[in-house]
């Protein structure tokens, strides 16, 4: 798993690589949660994730439960297929406000 984090006008960006697993999670967890000591307004970049497990949605279910407490904002952008399907099956997507594509989810 490799994570770039960028920031844009409005937003700061995280675009995340390869695998949220019960490996990586908590790594992915740590980088999380330091940006967001930095920003309350995210976007997860999701274009290239190819996996993610319990332990990555749960990563996921607490970022978006501190960012709602402070009164940020999450967004998450370009889930491939399978992910999306991930989100569907297990209800994240109706928890998560999820977009097409990075330019969409960063326009204020």
């Amino acid at each position: 798993m490799n994570v770039q984090i960028t920031n844009s006008e409005n937003y700061t960006i995280i675009k995340v690589q390869g695998r949220i697993d019960t490996i990586t999670a908590t790594d992915f967890e740590a980088k999380v949660m330091t940006t967001l000591e930095q920003s309350k307004k995210l976007v997860i970049n999701c274009s290239e994730l190819d996996y993610i497990s319990s332990s990555g949605l749960r990563v996921f279910l607490l970022t978006q439960k501190k960012i709602n407490a402070a009164g940020g904002t999450l967004k998450l952008c370009c889930l491939q297929p399978t992910i999306k399907e991930i989100f569907d099956i297990s209800g994240f997507s109706t928890i998560f406000s999820i977009y097409s594509d990075q330019e969409s989810a960063t326009n204020p």
